[in-house]
Order: structure tokens, then C-alpha cells, then sequence
């Protein structure tokens, strides 16, 4: 069979002047914005290509995105980078979206599908603070009010944490503080806690067996932000005889997936693998 021949030029541009209900102008100034913050730090030509516009136009949209501070031009590098007006409107969203809101009807449909109480923690030194929750109706329930704190190595959100921070950095976060005995399961040798912590990153999620209290135990994933930095942790929380051996994993990869919806409903990535 005869080759057939290699395309040659620019990939065919994906923007149609017959695109019914959009203005291909703003198509193509959007299609270069999103491309400018998914590469970094791109040139003109390099736009150009992957996107199938005109370089004439690329050019034309980027200074225009540049005049209103969407795009920042570096003369030295001749590429273009994401602006700080960028910046801004992401603030913006990030504002109206915040955590608390975002994650509460995760936590419901977490805490309905799991029977127990939900919770949501962010980090504070080497503590976590409960800044939400979702209760089971369970007559027999965990119950963490706003504010309340704990030590991250006793929690199932603290332990998910730590889980996502470099080694040297956990240690430096509980060197102050150090590994304080709650109960007789408390974690409170650094080998103890680092292979705990190493069970946790590896299935995505924690495992707080009485750790803090006695009789109640918590699962618990972390939540990243747009730096793929650990910004909070899900749980759940309940009696230690809901939380028998062979339901742990499944209740485990709910709770992750929680984690993984939330990340995404923030605007978090999490990190590569």
C-alpha cells in the first residue's frame, strides 16, 4: 500500500467562523489565555502552533491580553507568561468558593454514604483546626465543634497531612511540640509515625485507631490547593466498633475520593505520582 503523505504547516486551526453562539475572536483570545497558564511560560510561535492560529493573530491577542494585564511579556526571555489581573479573577473565584463552602455538600453526601459524622480540618502548625462538620443522625456519634484543635499526629486529617509533606518538614513541624501521648495507641515514636505515615500515602488515605480518643476511631484525606500543597483534610469520625477490619479500606477509598472532589472543586491539583 502506497504511504500516504505527511502533513505539512500549522495544525488545522480549531476555531470555525461558522461556530454557531460564540464569538471566534473571543474564543481564540481565551483559547491563547488558558494556554499561556496551562505552559507556564510559552512563546509567540510556540502558541502559534499549538493552537492553529495565525502568528499575526496570536500576536495581536497577546498584546491585547498584555494591555489589560491578563499576559506579561519578558523581553530578555522574548515569552509570555500568565499576568497578575489573572491572578485577580482567580482570586476572585477562589473568594466566592471558598473551602468551607465548597466542601459542604461533599461532607453530606461523604457523612450519607458512609453513616458517620464528616468532617473538614486545616492545618495550623502541628495542629489541626475543625472548621467544619456534617453529623450522622447516628444516636452514637462523633462531635468536633468550630475551632476545636488537635495534634496533627493524633488525627486522621493531621496524619493525612503530614502524609503529603517532605519528612524534613514534619519532623521540623512536630519537633516543638513533639508526640504526645493521648491514649495507649497514640503514635509517639518518630518510626512509628513515619511508617504510619508511609501506609498512608501509598493507599491515600489515614487511619486513626484511638489514637486521640478511646473508643473512636477516624479515616481521614488530604486536600490540595492549586500548588499541589496540602491545604486541609476530610474525615470521618465514629465509634471503633463501626470501624472493624474489614470495612476500613472501603470506608478509606470513600473518604479519598471525597478528598480528590474537593481538590478539584477548589481549583487544587494534586501531585504527579
Amino acid at each position: 500500500m502506497a504511504q500516504q503523505p505527511r502533513p505539512r504547516g500549522r495544525p488545522k486551526s480549531k476555531f470555525k467562523e461558522s461556530t454557531a453562539g460564540t464569538m471566534q475572536s473571543l474564543d481564540r483570545a481565551l483559547s491563547v489565555l488558558v494556554a499561556v497558564a496551562r505552559s507556564d511560560r510559552a512563546t509567540l510561535t510556540d502558541l502559534s502552533l499549538s493552537l492553529g492560529v495565525p502568528t499575526a493573530t496570536t500576536h495581536r491577542i497577546l498584546t491585547t491580553l498584555q494591555k489589560h494585564g491578563f499576559v506579561a511579556f519578558n523581553e530578555d526571555r522574548q515569552d509570555w507568561s500568565i499576568g497578575i489581573e489573572a491572578y485577580r479573577t482567580g482570586a476572585a473565584f477562589m473568594n466566592r468558593t471558598n473551602l468551607v463552602e465548597v466542601s459542604r455538600p461533599v461532607m453530606r453526601h461523604l457523612m450519607e454514604k458512609t453513616g458517620e459524622t464528616a468532617n473538614l480540618a486545616i492545618p495550623d502548625g502541628a495542629e489541626v483546626v475543625f472548621v467544619g462538620q456534617i453529623e450522622t443522625p447516628n444516636p452514637i456519634r462523633a462531635f468536633f465543634a468550630r475551632g476545636t484543635r488537635t495534634s496533627m499526629h493524633a488525627s486522621g486529617t493531621g496524619k493525612a497531612i503530614l502524609s503529603a509533606l517532605p519528612e524534613e518538614r514534619v519532623r521540623k513541624l512536630l519537633s516543638g511540640t513533639g508526640l504526645v501521648a493521648f491514649t495507649d495507641k497514640t503514635l509517639v515514636t518518630p518510626a512509628a509515625l513515619f511508617d504510619d505515615l508511609a501506609r498512608t500515602r501509598a493507599r491515600g488515605w489515614s487511619f486513626d485507631g484511638e489514637e486521640r480518643y478511646s473508643g473512636m476511631s477516624c479515616i481521614g484525606s488530604v486536600i490540595y490547593d492549586e500548588h499541589r500543597e496540602p491545604c486541609g483534610g476530610v474525615s470521618i469520625s465514629g465509634p471503633s466498633t463501626r470501624f472493624d477490619a474489614l470495612r476500613v479500606p472501603e470506608l478509606g477509598a470513600t473518604v479519598a475520593e471525597a478528598a480528590r472532589k474537593i481538590t478539584g472543586l477548589i481549583g487544587g491539583q494534586a501531585p504527579a505520582k
